[in-house]
């Protein structure tokens, strides 16, 4: 038996989805029901209008995480620009947010003239991050950002916040920030006319009480104060300055506290902070966390704390989620590289949603274990299609959603990309049961467009996604394949399978919040 969704206005123009649902359940099961509630008469919160984002890292190599090195030819300094794979990738998103930043950004050098020396970076078991300080040649940034402007991306640059300071055994960092450096690196972008770069990013996991290296937010303060004086001179002529964000590092609400405070009302325009939620990518239960509600649940606390210390210090500044890879230590081989990661990327980018995160930036778009795109070949993984669909389906006004039913459904909802409508987001993380979903408003049957993502063979592990059943390959000249939905009339359910992805577009849904 099909469940019903129901729609109805009431006079405080609510619309109201009301989903009943059965699930297909083996004979000693029993079926189960729910309901989702989406209120489409005003927004609940707002990413922005371009939300999905990616990383590029500075690893080499040699980077190896617990014995296996997954960074290849991956690195900001050496990566493959010409690939037509990778570029047909990035112009698909048109546009997608590069971030330009990991832990070594912090000690990155800029090469400030031809004749200047710029090695690479270079193994130092010594040294805080691993790596000597390697060197950014300028004709490399002139072939990055000719890559972004023919790609059209936007993008995000972390700067060398350690420069010039000194790091003791302990962590603690002694000395001013010499912003010499990057001053000619922004000099240059802007005399270059680079028009790419709209957002410099001060450091990477300096924040709070980091392992490795920390900054007091006294000092950081200072430093955000310093690089917002630049960029304004530099852009004074500038019809739209680049924005200023940190401290691109792990939360600590004291510590994010102080900086907010110390650098309203204007020197910091953006709070970027990072979240790894399954923990480390040598963990053999990733899979088990993945798919359990109640663990996703957990990370949902952290977008809410964020969200609230912005609230309360009655800044104007707002958050991104400048870093999050799943598994940290480059992710798991066959786990965050393949189908099942979908499931806690996309949940995560719903959860974010909600909470006003206004872009949400994947480590990373190629390099570990983790990347949107393979690191050998530049094919699209599987969190690829899932970020591609997100990008063109969900528009930036969330709506609110209440589910009753089965836990192991995943629901949400946005206004859609492209029309006055809805679309739905619907994760099942259950093996066995299928949920049939019924749409209509008070008898009358909406058409819509759906999206179905399943695994290849079954396998969660696979890295490759079916999209409606149909294997999600590059074509023949290393293009994004088309992304085509199934047409209903509305009138029959929405079945979303075991261990499956739904997105669902329904142009004609009436939300007031969407006119």
């Amino acid at each position: 038996m099909a469940g019903m969704v129901l729609w109805s206005p009431a006079p405080c123009l609510m619309a109201m989805l009301l989903v009943l649902s059965m699930t297909s359940t083996p004979a000693t099961a029993t079926a189960t029901q729910g309901s989702l509630f989406v209120d489409g008469n005003a927004a609940i919160a707002s990413t922005d209008e371009n939300f999905i984002c990616a990383t590029l890292d500075w690893w080499p190599p040699e980077k190896c995480d617990y014995g296996v090195c997954s960074w290849g030819e991956a690195s900001i300094l050496n990566l493959q620009l010409s690939n037509r794979a990778l570029l047909n990738a990035v112009k698909a998103f048109s546009p997608l947010i590069i971030r330009l930043g990991g832990s070594l950004d912090n000690v990155a050098i800029y090469q400030e003239n031809p004749s200047q020396p710029c090695g690479p970076f270079v193994m130092n078991t010594s040294a805080v991050f691993g790596f000597s300080n390697g060197c950014l040649p300028l004709a490399r940034w002139d072939e990055l950002n000719k890559f972004f402007n023919e790609s059209g991306a936007a993008v995000v640059f972390g700067l060398n916040a350690l420069n010039g300071r000194v790091t003791l055994q302990n962590g603690t960092v002694e000395g001013p920030w010499n912003y010499q450096n990057a001053e000619s690196l922004i000099r240059y972008t802007a005399n270059k006319g680079y028009t790419s770069v709209f957002g410099w990013e001060l450091g990477n996991e300096l924040s709070g009480m980091e392992r490795r290296a920390r900054v007091q937010a006294s000092e950081y303060v200072k430093d955000v104060i310093t690089l917002k004086s630049l960029v304004n001179q530099i852009y004074k002529n500038s019809q739209k300055k680049p924005l200023v964000m940190a401290p691109g590092g792990n939360y600590e609400e004291n510590w994010f506290r102080e900086l907010i405070e110390e650098t309203k009302p204007s020197s910091l325009d953006v709070i970027s902070y990072h979240k790894y939620s399954l923990g480390p990518g040598k963990d053999e239960h990733l899979v088990e966390k993945i798919l359990d509600p109640s663990y996703l649940d957990v990370v949902g606390l952290l977008f809410s704390n964020v969200s609230s210390l912005i609230k309360s210090t009655g800044t104007t500044m707002t958050a991104w989620i400048g870093e999050a890879g799943g598994a940290y230590n480059s992710g798991r081989n066959l786990v965050t590289n393949s189908f099942v990661s979908s499931f806690w990327y996309l949940d995560q980018l719903a959860l974010s949603a909600k909470y006003n995160t206004k872009s949400y930036c994947r480590q990373s778009l190629v390099g570990g274990n983790y990347g949107l795109l393979d690191t050998n070949t530049f094919s699209p993984n599987p969190d690829y299609y899932s970020a591609l669909l997100w990008h063109r389906l969900m528009g930036p006004k969330v709506l609110s959603t209440n589910f009753q039913g089965s836990k192991m459904i995943r629901a949400y909802a946005h206004c859609a990309k492209h029309s006055n409508g809805t679309t739905l987001l619907l994760l099942n993380l259950d093996q066995m049961a299928t949920t049939q979903v019924q749409v209509s408003s008070n008898g009358a049957y909406y058409p819509r467009e759906e999206y179905h993502l399943t695994a290849r063979n079954g396998n969660l592990h696979s890295q490759t996604v079916l999209l409606n059943g149909n294997d999600l390959l590059l074509n023949s000249i290393e293009g994004i394949p088309e992304l085509t939905p199934i047409e209903l009339d509305g009138s029959q359910p929405i079945n979303v399978a075991p261990l499956s992805i739904v997105f669902a577009h329904i142009p004609d849904f009436p939300a007031p919040a969407c006119l």
